[in-house]
């Protein structure tokens, strides 16, 4: 008999050893393969008028640094009854989008609805997608007051996950109102008798936790009164009869637990297996021998660990979950505080502004800037910060989060330990897991921008062999794009790297055989996906989310000025701004008709081929361009040309589409019309343009003698949400004698600083009535190090 328990407790043993070689190996998969991406939009300001444009910039994150992971972010906008007002898309450049929605004038909702996600996220709990409310000022409409007073609910939250029989546990209490606004509460725990156990009071936006020792075949109930002092009595759930306890107290370089068992014994947790992690990567593991003790303390070092969620789960002998719980590990590591200087204060009207922003650190920094009036309201309830470590951490609403990073007192940590302990949060699946068993991907990574995914059917087709297929992309300013594709067996067709906004006509022709097109069907797609299917609930209750209307009549000032400055201006009415653009010179003209996207504007140096003399002479664009860029080294003689400009190699594209300088060689300097070479770095780069750009245009338009569509099938393909420059006056270079009522002062999506410039300047000039100017400046460097400063101009 002896040998047989020996051979069972070998076998389990070894069984359980099994088990936590596969939990540990899974787990390090799932970090290296299935990546957890996070995603913030730093907005302009925090309230819109209607027919205003929202600005907006989009950072990406996985695990604590920028990610790289996905190419395209996807953008759905909803009004406040889920119904779908606009879908857009954007590459993904520097972990980083910029974009923009215009509010229609006739918009009717006090708010609109925003939710963000790229198709990988799509993968996972679609909580963790970035959704965010947005308040749009109807002057005609008045806020609701609650002239009855809204339900109040309460939720018990046992730390660990369970009451347990007999041991002290301590338990989390949540008020809240349907929608989730924060309720204050106090009241009395009873048992079944009504004898008082304990007594609580909310501490902080509804929350507070007390202790207590659960006996078996207890009720226990809570008999509390909300702020409205209405009474109530809900039951706590109820203790089980057996299980584990685990408590949890974050200090400054460890988080400590205590792991508690009854006093009897039972066999299943005689040992137990306690792991802890951060962003699914293992950073704590350890064994406790249960058998001579009831409670057992354990520490975990977090001194050099970035801050964020740890989560600490408990295991029993077999490897299977008995309790968890998350902490917020503040290391205090995760800011990044670049230099604001005002270099000169301009408060009066159409007065100039000079800032410079500098970053000591020399790791590449990508950051965004707003500058609005101050006192238009701004989101001051989130940040970068709040949003990147908290609130895409936790499921449910958790209001005012960017709270619990303004201090670092002993009262704010233990109301943001609080909110540890009262939501939900990123699990991971043990049994999957243990099981070694893979996510369900259901949207495969997008490894590529933009695409033409095509597909020839037909019969004709079909007898068809080393069949090609000419396109070409013609975009609304007649710039075309010529491609010329092998048609597959099966009839596909694909060329990856293709870039364009907005729609396009996509006109083909199969070559050598132009008859086919006429027989032939055929269909292309971009190798985007359509908005998220998932349907929002209309949303109610959301009052308390309105600015209080003593606080907005500045932005309904603004709005009611923008309003008479367009009646006067009818025919002449521009969009939004209401300041005299400025005339744009000859090489300003060429960049407005061939650039769009990253490729417009930008740090560059432009030349005008069109008559330019030595160009004719030229004979290649390489050798046009020797001597003329300061800094950028050419070597073009031989069969190779070689680039260098401050170390690294520029980035080449002709037509804003990815090329290399064989091609570009081949085309004759008469055939391009406009040339574009941007200062390193280059952000619309694919891999981040250390070394800059080299842009080459050819003639298009009128220009080129090509009139697709004679002969041609076409298809009509989006592209990538266009973007809309935003426009900041210069009123030292062009006076205007028209109001200027402009909220949003300025906004700049990127601001790049990195080694070799680490400081930039910053001008923009006041509108007529701000006397007290807001600026907001965040964002992220290449080591996961958050920027976010507030300063005010006045």
């Amino acid at each position: 008999m002896n040998k047989v328990w020996m051979l069972l407790i070998s076998i389990c043993g070894t069984w359980a050893a099994t088990q936590a070689q596969k939990i540990d190996s899974m787990m390090g998969v799932y970090a290296e393969k299935f990546p957890q991406e996070k995603i913030y939009f730093h907005f302009d300001k925090g309230i819109y008028s209607l027919g205003e444009t929202i600005w907006f910039k989009g950072y990406l994150v996985a695990d604590v640094q920028p990610s790289y992971w996905s190419k395209n972010l996807y953008t759905d906008w909803y009004d406040a009854d889920g119904k779908l007002m606009a879908h857009q898309s954007a590459p993904i450049y520097d972990a980083s989008v910029r974009g923009q929605f215009a509010i229609p004038k006739d918009y009717k909702g006090k708010v609109l609805r925003v939710k963000a996600y790229t198709q990988w996220m799509l993968n996972f709990d679609t909580a963790f997608l970035f959704n965010k409310i947005i308040t749009v000022d109807q002057p005609t409409l008045a806020i609701k007051t609650d002239t009855v007073a809204p339900k109040a609910n309460i939720y018990f939250f046992p730390e660990g996950g369970n009451l347990v029989q007999n041991v002290e546990s301590r338990i989390a209490i949540k008020v809240t109102t349907p929608s989730g606004k924060p309720v204050k509460a106090k009241g009395i725990i009873k048992n079944a008798a009504g004898n008082p156990i304990d007594s609580f009071e909310t501490e902080h936006d509804g929350m507070t936790s007390f202790s207590m020792v659960p006996v078996p075949d207890e009720v226990y109930t809570a008999h509390w009164t909300d702020e409205w002092k209405k009474p109530h009595a809900t039951n706590l759930p109820a203790a089980q009869p057996l299980g584990i306890v685990l408590q949890v107290k974050p200090l400054s370089t460890k988080v400590l637990f205590v792991v508690k068992r009854q006093a009897n014994l039972h066999p299943a947790f005689g040992q137990l297996n306690v792991i802890a992690h951060f962003n699914q990567n293992l950073v704590y593991k350890s064994k406790i021998n249960f058998t001579k003790s009831t409670s057992v303390m354990g520490e975990v070092p977090i001194k050099d660990l970035p801050s964020g969620m740890l989560q600490i789960s408990v295991f029993d002998a077999n490897w299977l979950p008995v309790a968890e719980r998350v902490a917020f590990v503040n290391t205090q590591n995760y800011l990044l505080q670049p230099d604001v200087n005002i270099l000169k204060k301009g408060l009066s009207k159409r007065e100039k502004n000079v800032l410079e922003i500098h970053v000591a650190d020399t790791i590449p920094c990508n950051m965004s800037l707003a500058v609005t009036d101050a006192e238009v309201p701004a989101d001051t309830a989130n940040n970068i910060v709040a949003h990147l470590l908290l609130n895409s951490e936790v499921k449910g609403y958790i209001h005012q989060p960017a709270y619990y990073f303004s201090s670092n007192n002993d009262d704010v940590k233990q109301h943001l330990d609080l909110v540890m302990l009262t939501n939900g949060w990123r699990r991971f699946n043990w049994e999957a897991l243990a099981k070694q068993q893979m996510p369900d991907i259901k949207f495969a990574r997008d490894t590529d921008f933009l695409q033409i995914k095509g597909k020839v059917f037909g019969h004709a087709f079909e007898r068809r062999a080393n069949l090609m297929i000419n396109l070409v992309l013609q975009s609304k300013d007649s710039t075309k794009q010529f491609l010329f594709l092998n048609v597959a067996k099966n009839g596909d067709f694909t060329q990856r790297g293709v870039l364009f906004y907005d729609t396009i006509k996509a006109f083909y022709q199969f070559n050598g055989d132009k008859r086919l097109t006429d027989i032939a069907t055929v269909a292309i797609k971009n190798g985007l996906i359509d908005a998220h299917q998932e349907r929002l609930q209309p949303l109610k209750n959301y009052e308390y989310l309105l600015p209080n209307p003593a606080i907005i009549e500045r932005t309904r000032f603004f709005a009611k000025e923008q309003e008479r400055i367009n009646k006067l201006l009818k025919a002449q009415q521009l969009d939004e701004v209401t300041v005299s653009t400025k005339v744009k010179s000859a090489v300003d003209k060429l960049d407005a008709q061939y650039s769009s996207g990253f490729f417009a504007g930008g740090d560059s140096y432009q030349f005008d081929l069109n008559d330019d003399p030595f160009a004719a002479a030229a004979q290649d664009i390489f050798g046009f361009l020797q001597g003329r860029v300061a800094g950028l080294q050419i070597n073009n003689t031989g069969a190779e040309t070689t680039l260098s400009w401050r170390g690294a190699t520029p980035d080449l594209y002709l037509n804003e589409m990815v090329t290399d300088a064989d091609q570009l060689r081949t085309i004759p300097v008469s055939d391009i019309a406009y040339l574009k070479v941007f200062r390193p770095p280059f952000f619309g780069s694919f891999g981040g343009g250390a070394g800059g750009a080299i842009v080459v245009y050819t003639k298009k338009g009128s220009d080129v003698k090509f009139t697709p569509g004679q002969g041609m099938g076409f298809i009509l393909l989006p592209g990538y949400t266009k973007y809309k420059e935003f426009f900041s006056p210069n009123y030292d270079a062009n006076p205007s004698t028209e109001t200027d009522v402009r909220t949003t002062l300025l906004w700049k999506p990127y601001v790049l600083t990195y080694k070799k410039n680490q400081t930039v300047k910053v001008e923009f000039y006041n509108n007529d009535v701000s006397k007290k100017l807001r600026i907001v400046l965040e964002g992220i460097n290449a080591d996961g190090k958050l920027v976010h400063i507030e300063k005010m101009i006045e």
